[in-house]
């Protein structure tokens, strides 16, 4: 409170908003509410944003009635998370997006953690803890056959997209979120795709996010391994140098030529020769827009495909 001429006058501190954090959520009226109270524990201000994907189990009055009162936008039907995500990137006007899981409960100082560390980076990802408190993931690791895998060390190749925070305009230059991938490797391709633009991405341990990982989605399951594989060979097909995405869509082909007439096949349901099949069609369908989306990528790229491999793959 200030004083002149015998009057009182008060003056109020505005607090800039830096960060909208986006959940998305489809059927997460199990969990949705306990992700929201973290949200609302954060000691540093922020929006909050979530895009419910049709959900049908009562997340939509839950979402409603939440305390918070965030921000909902209510998806006519399943975009899976990255469609969600490429949705919400249309709508967000703070400088910094986080990602974050409708199953993640981070802890209050998250996004703080994740602000100050970011620097000049590009994008952060904190950490991710089961709920024994074991250590889930750092973020992502290249691996020599191009899966993008939990890290547990630093440095890291890419975030993990169950929480992490990105520059908006950046994510925006580099072409957004890959809203076609429907779920899973969406965070591994727009890491490589900041890694071929010359931008950096850290990783910050004391962000720590309490993470029920696959609730929605049944790591294991038929349809896991089927966006995994998918997205895998797509993401290649984006990111990676020529040699590596025609080698490993050959090796993908070739095993599963094999496998009908191979003893001991493991029972993983992603040597499953139906879903091989599934997979291979996929990919080939959507093989044109991946062609140009690759000779996009190649026009704001900075960083030659082959240094971001050499520099990354199995390191």
């Amino acid at each position: 409170m200030t004083t002149s001429s015998g009057t009182s006058r008060i003056v109020l501190a505005v607090t800039e908003v830096s960060s909208t954090v986006v959940v998305v959520t489809w059927r997460g009226a199990g969990h949705i509410t306990a992700c929201l109270d973290a949200l609302a524990c954060q000691d540093r201000p922020h929006r909050t944003l979530v895009i419910d994907n049709a959900s049908d189990d009562g997340t939509a009055a839950l979402l409603a009635a939440h305390p918070s009162k965030p921000r909902i936008v209510r998806l006519p039907r399943n975009s899976g998370y990255a469609g969600a995500m490429d949705v919400a990137l249309s709508l967000v006007d703070t400088p910094l997006l986080a990602w974050l899981n409708d199953d993640a409960e981070p802890a209050a100082d998250w996004l703080g953690a994740l602000e100050d560390a970011l620097g000049a980076a590009a994008a952060a990802g904190a950490r991710l803890e089961r709920p024994d408190g074991a250590t889930q993931s750092l973020g992502v690791h290249l691996t020599a056959d191009g899966y993008g895998a939990d890290a547990a060390s630093e440095p890291v190749f890419g975030f993990c997209g169950g929480a992490a925070l990105l520059r908006t305009d950046v994510l925006r230059s580099i072409g957004g979120v890959p809203a076609s991938f429907f779920c899973y490797y969406e965070d591994t391709d727009t890491a490589w795709r900041l890694r071929l633009a010359g931008h950096d991405i850290v990783a910050v341990p004391s962000a720590r996010v309490t993470h029920r990982h696959g609730v929605s989605t049944r790591p294991g399951s038929r349809q896991f391994h089927r966006w995994n594989e998918r997205n895998r060979l797509l993401t290649l097909i984006r990111c990676a140098p020529a040699a590596v995405a025609v080698r490993e869509l050959a090796r993908f082909a070739a095993i599963t030529a094999v496998l009908p007439v191979r003893r001991n096949v493991p029972r993983a349901a992603n040597f499953r020769v139906s879903l091989r099949f599934q997979v291979v069609a996929e990919v080939m369908l959507r093989l044109p827009a991946a062609l140009w989306a690759r000779r996009a990528i190649g026009r704001f790229a900075t960083v030659p495909r082959g240094q971001v491999w050499r520099n990354w793959a199995d390191r």
